[in-house]
């Protein structure tokens, strides 16, 4: 019997990953306008850090809710989502042929996902992560992530809640019990950040 050709996908030049958490979406559920809102405030921070994760050959990794809809594909997800009320907020964060994409049943971006055998296969040790939102599923994300070992970095301007309040209260929790650093995007300084995640990685 012929053996099953693995995927073409190479290790990670370098150990840290960035994640988009659900920032494809309608916004079409209780609170969408307020978190709407947030997010547009934060879009242009995203896009930035995404540039810049670029520069450094740091991955992106979307991993996103499937609404239910397991028969959906990622392209009739964008389109879904560039006819929604989001459309200015997404619509500069569409993934294109670079970046990696998994779908998630629920709020943690490892639970009953690839997410953790592709970080393993990247060779990933350090996660910075993104999106949408605070204090839902990147607050449940940073947790299993916690739990797996990885460093974890999660830029205040580059995540929202309802309101500022909920945000800063699920940062502090996030910082106080799951370890992760609060830098802004705009001081994560991601060349140090590799370097330090090279180190750990082989240690």
């Amino acid at each position: 019997m012929r053996s099953r050709k693995h995927a073409q996908t190479r290790p990670s030049p370098v150990p840290v990953a960035l994640l988009f958490i659900d920032v494809l979406t309608t916004f079409q559920f209780p609170d969408g306008d307020a978190i709407l809102q947030g997010a547009l405030t934060m879009r242009d921070s995203l896009v930035r850090l995404k540039e810049r994760a670029r520069e450094v050959s740091i991955p992106v990794l979307y991993v996103n809710d499937n609404f239910g809809d397991w028969r959906s594909e990622k392209e009739v997800l964008m389109g879904r989502c560039l006819e929604a009320k989001g459309a200015q907020f997404v619509r500069p964060l569409l993934p294109d042929s670079e970046d990696y994409f998994v779908l998630k049943p629920m709020h943690s971006a490892f639970y009953m996902t690839p997410l953790e055998v592709l970080l393993q296969h990247l060779e990933v040790e350090t996660l910075i992560l993104t999106g949408l939102t605070s204090n839902s599923c990147i607050t449940i994300t940073a947790h299993d992530a916690n739990m797996r070992g990885f460093d974890i970095y999660i830029p205040p301007d580059c995540s929202c809640a309802r309101n500022a309040e909920e945000h800063k209260q699920a940062l502090a929790q996030l910082e106080a019990v799951a370890g992760a650093n609060l830098k802004r995007s705009t001081l994560l300084k991601l060349p140090n950040l590799i370097r330090t995640a090279q180190i750990l990685a082989r240690s």
